[in-house]
């Protein structure tokens, strides 16, 4: 047999939280929230279970919920879209799959960012396109546009941008959101898929910059979203794109073949919630406690918190602490510690280590609290 990913082995958030759960440590790798979802949707979600809403939906989704997501990002981003323009998937990255099932032919260029989330490069050579890789700048994990410039051409035919970014926790800016459409009026056939599943959590007052409110760029993009994320549902793998009526008509061909349509009750349930503004709109405050919680608890450690502008991914130096690649020193600090981290050299093609590793800070005070008592004896 021949393998289509010969290069690809278990992920490594499968790898650290196995070794997590054998070794009784405390998880703070894999991205998921310790916290329940909110109650009200447990509720809509209990009472459309009662009431058999359990057939298939239509293959975009639920239209009532369909019309109140177009009506959320148009107050969100003063926009005029419709049910047209978007389609509810089985989480983002089946979304993402989609996206580059539906565009990318052999031979195509991908342009994708390291550190990348790791589904990116497989989904494009999966479909005989080509991943380009380039690296974030330094350790502020800011778009490289010097380098973009010198790569793009003819034959790139998407690029995959992540704001807020996983695992970096870094956030685009207007800047670059006109850096991209002064790109896209150069090469008007480049498709930009959005990977914006950590929207509604950006810190310190900043906004989220989403390339759906740059009408030069609307033409060309694919945006893609997370009930998960922002409910703290991830088992529920719900997500859903958003894209111009063109664009979503190919989407969808691929969606319906890959799984025709998603959870139906879910969709019910969340269509009532969605007008309950303040779930998401205190979705940052809530994580920046968290966030700041975290970093004080570490603050008398030898590990050195990077910036973390939005996500609820902490990344922490341990430069001063150890000369170990960093796969090693996440899986020793499992082992001796029990604490469960990410390395982030796994998300660069060519594994740049510089001494990083990623902690999810989604999690009850007391736990994080206990991280930090644990990595201020490292």
């Amino acid at each position: 047999m021949e393998s289509k990913l010969p290069n690809t082995g278990i992920t490594i958030f499968t790898q650290m939280s196995s070794l997590a759960n054998a070794e009784g440590a405390l998880n703070l790798s894999q991205g998921f929230p310790e916290f329940d979802t909110p109650k009200q949707l447990l509720v809509r979600v209990r009472d459309y279970t009662a009431k058999f809403k359990n057939q298939y939906v239509p293959l975009s989704g639920l239209p009532y919920l369909l019309e109140k997501l177009a009506t959320k990002y148009n107050d969100l981003h003063n926009l005029s879209l419709g049910i047209e323009n978007f389609c509810v998937t089985a989480g983002g990255t089946q979304a993402l799959y989609s996206a580059i099932s539906a565009f990318v032919h052999p031979g195509d260029e991908v342009i994708i960012f390291d550190p990348a989330y790791d589904s990116y490069a497989p989904a494009v050579r999966l479909h005989k396109g080509r991943p380009v890789h380039l690296a974030l700048e330094g350790m502020s994990y800011k778009l490289p546009w010097e380098k973009i410039e010198n790569k793009v051409s003819e034959n790139t035919k998407m690029i995959i941008i992540n704001t807020p970014h996983n695992p970096t926790g870094a956030v685009i800016s207007d800047d670059d959101i006109q850096r991209l459409e002064q790109l896209i009026e150069r090469y008007p056939n480049i498709l930009i898929l959005s990977d914006e599943v950590y929207e509604h959590i950006v810190f310190d007052s900043q906004k989220h910059h989403s390339p759906l409110k740059s009408k030069k760029l609307w033409s060309n993009l694919i945006s893609v979203f997370s009930f998960g994320k922002t409910y703290h549902a991830t088992g529920w793998k719900l997500g859903y794109a958003a894209a111009p009526e063109e664009l979503m008509k190919e989407f969808k061909k691929v969606h319906q073949y890959q799984v025709f349509c998603c959870n139906s009750f879910l969709q019910y349930a969340l269509a009532d919630t969605i007008d309950q503004k303040e779930l998401y709109l205190e979705l940052s405050n809530f994580y920046q406690e968290k966030r700041d919680l975290f970093r004080s608890a570490v603050s008398a450690s030898r590990f050195e918190p990077l910036t973390c502008a939005g996500t609820y991914f902490q990344l922490l130096s341990y430069k001063n602490i150890s000369d170990e690649n960093d796969v090693d020193f996440a899986k020793r600090l499992t082992r001796e510690f029990k604490i469960a981290s990410i390395p982030i050299s796994v998300f660069y093609e060519d594994k740049t280590d510089n001494k990083v590793l990623r902690f999810c800070f989604a999690k009850n005070n007391d736990t994080l609290e206990r991280a930090g008592e644990i990595l201020c004896k490292i």
